[in-house]
């Protein structure tokens, strides 16, 4: 197709009218629509090399959702938008390698990699510089195995031990750098069959990116990106891995017997030409000399890389050789991975200070005598929470070993207390916030103790976003570039300010002219009469979403009645143990946010419950239900709204405390779950009746 039609026919499927298609027309439609998405993402996440821009692929795969939705029969597997599936219902089926995973040999230094080449010499019978060797990065990830069916992406498995490991296919999709569907290669073809391996890994940003997100949550760190990128893809909903931004390289076949390839250099390049993430840093060489280099080469260009990379893999190029050379029961004796050495240096602790993140997180963090480490000078590095620090026994005046952990965070490894001479301080988290002074909270079984108040400083600009989005007060216009402006202004300092804005105030703003500056004005006013749940899922309290915010409106007239209720009258609520009932008891007790709710109260803020005449059904009251199959009569989200509504509770897996499994047409595996714990079925018939007893 030459370069014109290609473009007209982007330029056609771009702007597809999905309304009046025949399902012949559909299934025509929706392949061009794949092949042009997936060429796309060959070109963005393996060539590196971007054709269109992210608003026009986005296009092009709102038509392929929409043609797929009205037509379903027309969706094959290769399709991109069957990249993330179903949570799994519990844990991963057991799959056989076709060959064993086998781990490499290491070495540690340059004496142990000679020895390597030594062997391989003395075992081939040859001399150096007649042997080929390939050499690659070894990237810090987790090994995984994909199965190629006929060209289509059927499998995916973790390296397990070896022999079996864990299918993980619905997570293998979500990473958007593994095609759906291969190439064909001009010279080769593809095989019916074809198992590759390779390396999923996250980037250093992506690896930071999620250590910052989960430590404003209160939740453990990853230690390194292969713990992250393994706790990824083992996670039993395929939405949550997709959201870490996994990618991959390949770096082998697991047979090329099928294939006339003679060596792994061009087995990399065969799955290059048929569509396969392959890395561009390989060299061929021959003798240790040019090994050595390469190694030390990127022992100090590593830094560069978006990745890390822990060491080189050094393997015997043609394959004749590495099949006279064999393996032993774990390892093949034609392939060794060197090692480099970690860059640790030792500074001293200066301070700790506390830093209060966007949740109101309180995250300590060690003050450092500066110390240049991987090529950047490092003067701090998080501690993370205070059971680290007492974990660690890092104090004030300690001399400590510090790294890169993933090359990219600055962390403490121990405290060499071997230094100490009696001057060092014990570090004791403060009880109140170094920024405004209210009352800090840890909840039990939690790690990271937060400020309590919705005024603070330090978390007044995310919470007021947060007050301001769709799920709270729904104040259209008023997103993240606005509240900063206000803040910056001094316009605004809490939630409640934004009801007493007027129209000089917003019209100042850059880029508000009249029309725009009613607009914001009629959305802040609207907002006022927005639901009693909605306000409390506004205000940010610690654990209470949009769900728990339902449930206590349904159990509060106003909201007043919600800021008298005690700790032991919250707890015994259905569905509000004692974490939440002491977050919500903490919450009101400060002045700030009593100060805040006034504000709110006097700019006319709705505080009465909309659930207050709200009938419970005793056939339901504390009842908990699970849902599975087709319902006739009700979609899944009006049976469950009936049943919470009623007093009950809606969960996503049979277990022990299940009441009820409501049993639609085609019902999953929770039927086979509640046959095995004896617990109740229901149809939709008995369903109804007991709804109807209320009445």
């Amino acid at each position: 197709m030459s370069d014109n039609n290609k473009k007209s026919n982007f330029e056609k499927l771009l702007a597809l009218d999905i309304g009046n298609m025949t399902v012949k027309e559909a299934g025509k439609h929706a392949e061009e629509l794949r092949e042009e998405l997936n060429r796309h993402n060959y070109y963005y996440y393996i060539k590196d090399n971007p054709l269109i821009t992210d608003d026009q692929y986005d296009k092009l795969l709102r038509n392929l959702f929409d043609i797929e939705k009205k037509y379903p029969e027309v969706i094959k597997p290769d399709s991109p938008t069957q990249r993330i599936g179903a949570p799994l219902e519990g844990g991963f089926p057991t799959v056989i390698h076709s060959e064993k995973m086998l781990s490499l040999q290491d070495a540690f230094d340059y004496d142990e990699l000679k020895d390597f080449l030594t062997r391989v010499y003395k075992d081939l019978g040859l001399k150096e510089g007649e042997v080929e060797f390939v050499c690659e990065l070894k990237i810090d990830g987790l090994a995984v195995s994909l199965l190629y069916e006929n060209g289509y992406l059927a499998r995916g498995a973790t390296r397990g031990d070896g022999v079996s490991g864990e299918d993980i296919t619905s997570n293998i999709k979500t990473i958007k750098a593994i095609p759906l569907k291969l190439f064909e290669d001009n010279e080769y073809g593809l095989p019916t069959n074809l198992e590759v391996r390779g390396e999923a890994y996250l980037s250093k940003n992506e690896f930071a990116r999620i250590n910052e997100e989960r430590e404003e949550q209160g939740i453990f760190t990853f230690a390194n990106p292969r713990n992250a990128a393994a706790g990824s893809l083992r996670q039993i909903d395929p939405k949550i891995t997709a959201k870490r931004n996994l990618n991959i390289f390949i770096y082998a076949m697991a047979s090329n017997e099928y294939l006339d390839i003679e060596s792994h250099f061009e087995v990399l390049q065969y799955l290059k030409n048929i569509g396969l993430k392959v890395n561009e840093h390989i060299k061929k060489t021959t003798g240790f000399e040019q090994i050595q280099k390469f190694c030390q080469y990127w022992q100090d260009k590593r830094k560069d890389l978006p990745y890390e990379t822990d060491g080189i893999v050094i393997k015997v190029n043609l394959f004749k050789y590495q099949k006279q050379l064999g393996s032993t029961s774990r390892n093949p004796r034609w392939a060794i991975a060197f090692k480099f050495p970690p860059e640790q240096k030792i500074t001293k602790v200066t301070d700790i200070k506390v830093s209060v993140g966007r949740t109101g997180a309180l995250t300590p963090v060690a003050v450092l005598k500066p110390v240049v480490i991987a090529g950047s000078t490092i003067s701090n590095a998080t501690l993370h929470n205070e059971d680290e620090i007492k974990k660690k026994d890092v104090r004030i005046g300690d001399f400590v070993l510090v790294h890169k952990a993933g090359d990219v965070i600055p962390e403490i490894i121990k405290p060499l207390k071997e230094k100490r001479n009696g001057s060092e301080k014990e570090f004791v988290m403060p009880l109140k916030c170094p920024v405004c002074g209210s009352d800090t909270l840890r909840p039990e079984g939690e790690a990271v103790r937060r400020c309590t108040s919705l005024a603070c400083p330090a978390v007044q600009y995310e919470a007021i976003v947060h007050f301001a989005s769709k799920s709270g007060m729904d104040i259209d216009g008023l997103g993240p570039a606005i509240v900063d402006k206000l803040l910056q202004k001094k316009l605004i300092k809490d939630s409640a300010d934004i009801y007493y804005l007027n129209y000089e105030d917003i019209f100042g703003l850059e880029n508000f002219k009249e029309k725009s500056t009613e607009n914001l004005l009629n959305s802040i006013n609207k907002s006022k009469s927005k639901p009693l749940s909605r306000l409390l899922f506004a205000m940010g309290i610690r654990f209470v979403g949009s769900h728990i915010a339902d449930v206590l409106s349904k159990n509060y007239k106003t909201l007043d009645e919600i800021i008298d209720a005690d700790f032991e009258e919250l707890s015994s609520i259905f569905e509000i143990g004692p974490r939440i009932a002491q977050s919500i008891v903490t919450f009101f007790d400060q002045s700030q946010n009593r100060h805040v709710i006034e504000k709110l109260r006097n700019a006319g803020v709705n505080f009465q419950s909309e659930q207050k005449n709200l009938k419970i059904n005793e056939n339901f009251k504390d009842k908990i239900f699970v849902l599975t199959g087709k319902l006739d009569s009700f979609s899944r989200q009006e049976a469950k709204s009936i049943i919470e509504m009623s007093g009950g509770k809606v969960t996503s897996s049979v277990s022990n405390n299940t009441d009820y499994l409501l049993v639609g047409s085609e019902p999953g595996s929770k039927l086979e779950d509640a046959v095995r714990l004896d617990v109740a079925q229901i149809s939709e018939d008995d369903f109804r009746k007991m709804i109807n007893e209320q009445e």
